[in-house]
């Protein structure tokens, strides 16, 4: 399928109802949080960040409900398994990279100070500044 197709397929799968299921997942987080700094002077912090972490909760369940939600949840699926395709350099690839990329840093950083020092005597020079 091509992308226009995909998002077409995305379109006609979302309804009004999906609209409205996350409004309302996001109107469950946005109350978590307008609890968590209504209720600033209950001394139980734990308390506070209770409630956030059950707006935060609610929301995802909420949200999950709907077609908007499932296609995202199906996405970090997917993701995940390109995740564990990833081939990662070892340490030692990583160390002797890291080690050539600093290298090269520094002699790229002296080179270009050595131009701005001679190209700054030579501008004196030339204009009898020095």
């Amino acid at each position: 399928m091509e992308k226009s197709e995909q998002q077409g397929a995305v379109e006609r799968d979302t309804n009004a109802l999906d609209v409205v299921l996350m409004a309302i997942a996001v109107a469950a987080l946005i109350a978590g949080l307008w609890a968590f700094y209504h209720y600033e002077d209950v001394e139980a912090a734990w308390l506070r960040w209770l409630i956030v972490l059950g707006a935060l909760v609610a929301s995802v369940l909420i949200a999950l409900t709907s077609q908007i939600g499932r296609n995202l949840w199906g996405f970090v699926q997917g993701s995940r398994v390109e995740l564990r395709k990833v081939v990662w350099p070892s340490r030692d690839e990583t160390v002797k990279t890291t080690a050539i990329v600093f290298f090269f840093v520094t002699v790229a950083g002296l080179f270009f100070w050595g131009l701005d020092v001679f190209l700054s005597w030579l501008a004196k020079k030339l204009t009898g500044a020095g």
